[in-house]
């Protein structure tokens, strides 16, 4: 019996340790929600669940009088969400049915959030979705074969408008989360107007871009080299299906400078973490990376990995986040620059670029292209 009480003592003392350092959060609604069902069921879905839009762990739980509340534990930092009712179709929105952006809490101390949600998305007729892409995007194929993965994707290209009568070879960037490059009409929550851009360049400034569509609910595994709680890695498996299978096709369908100093790797969030991660492990084929809003916090094991590999002297790394995206981003990005540093790569060679103000969304890496690409094809 004495033994019982000192293990559940032992329970009790563990999980205070746990929940120490963490704040109560009472996430509660304002009004009765203006729901066009029964038996509504509320979920928060932001940066603290990987937006899932149905996650049980953050359902919100209705009393007596038709209001909702959840009570969390929270960490300090910066957090970001959205109310559902269990997809992302049926989303809050404005009361006119606009789309409403983030929700933005800064967790310092126990407090109270009161959600005011105005209406639903699925109350009110979608606008019509129209494409974007400008006439030299062009798509290779809707069914491209992943043999690495034992998948299919479709793959996207821009050509440069010069392209069929230049007889010239081009650089090449590879970039993830295709449709969100080009066209408004496949991206989820905007485009980064990639193409709109390049059009405005002089052809002495051209390259081609290859963009290849994420996986759905593949995703995060496709891009983490590791494992973790949502599931085992794939990303060496991905990135090996770039360089083995896909930068080949593209290099004998279309005229490219094959070098590494002319092929580079970019992309967004876990867009940024792969990317990191392909450069490491390939220098030899990719000499520049673009690593926007990087994902570390989901890979740490990345930070060992970079300190183990050897990089080319002309290996060239282009960071940049937003100072709003979260708690740790700003940190993270400067501790991965800091081992990159390390290995005597210059200022020149791996910026720093932090936004003041920005988040982690489309808008901003839209916003952030433009001098990515100069300071990459300024350097080539």
């Amino acid at each position: 019996m004495k033994k019982k009480k000192i293990f559940c003592a032992f329970l009790l003392s563990a999980q205070f340790f746990l929940l120490e350092g963490q704040q109560i959060i009472v996430f509660k609604t304002s009004n009765k929600l203006p729901v066009k069902v029964s038996n509504v069921h509320l979920f928060l879905a932001g940066n603290f669940n990987n937006w899932n839009p149905a996650d049980s762990a953050w359902e919100l739980h209705s009393d007596s009088l038709g209001y909702s509340h959840l009570l969390k534990h929270m960490p300090k930092g910066i957090y970001r969400f959205k109310v559902t009712r269990g997809s992302w179709q049926t989303v809050e929105c404005t009361a006119d049915g606009k789309p409403v952006e983030n929700r933005i809490i800064k967790v310092l101390n126990d407090t109270t959030i009161t959600v005011d949600i105005k209406g639903w998305q699925d109350n009110f007729a979608q606008p019509e979705k129209m494409h974007t892409a400008t006439a030299q995007v062009h798509i290779i194929s809707e069914t491209f074969d992943i043999p690495q993965l034992s998948r299919q994707r479709r793959i996207w290209i821009y050509l440069p408008a010069g392209y069929q009568t230049s007889g010239k070879k081009y650089p090449v960037i590879y970039m993830h989360d295709g449709q969100n490059l080009f066209d408004a009409y496949t991206s989820g929550y905007g485009e980064w107007g990639i193409d709109e851009f390049m059009d405005k360049l002089p052809d002495s400034k051209e390259c081609i871009i290859v963009g290849i569509d994420h996986g759905g609910d593949h995703r995060i595994t496709e891009y983490d080299p590791y494992d973790s709680k949502y599931g085992k890695g794939r990303g060496s498996d991905y990135i090996d299906f770039i360089v083995t299978t896909l930068k080949p096709y593209i290099d004998a369908q279309y005229r490219t400078k094959t070098d590494a100093k002319h092929t580079t790797i970019a992309g967004s969030s876990m867009g940024g973490l792969i990317s990191m991660y392909a450069i490491l492990k390939y220098p030899h084929v990719f000499g520049n990376a673009g690593i926007f809003s990087p994902a570390f916090w989901i890979a740490p094991e990345i930070y060992q990995f970079a300190k183990q590999q050897k990089l080319l002297s002309k290996s060239r790394f282009y960071f940049v986040c937003g100072d709003a995206e979260s708690d740790s981003m700003v940190n993270d990005m400067n501790k991965m620059a800091d081992i990159i540093s390390s290995k005597s790569v210059s200022i020149k060679r791996s910026p720093v670029i932090i936004i003041k103000g920005a988040s982690h969304n489309e808008k901003q890496w839209n916003g952030d292209f433009p001098d990515f690409y100069n300071w990459l094809i300024n350097g080539l």
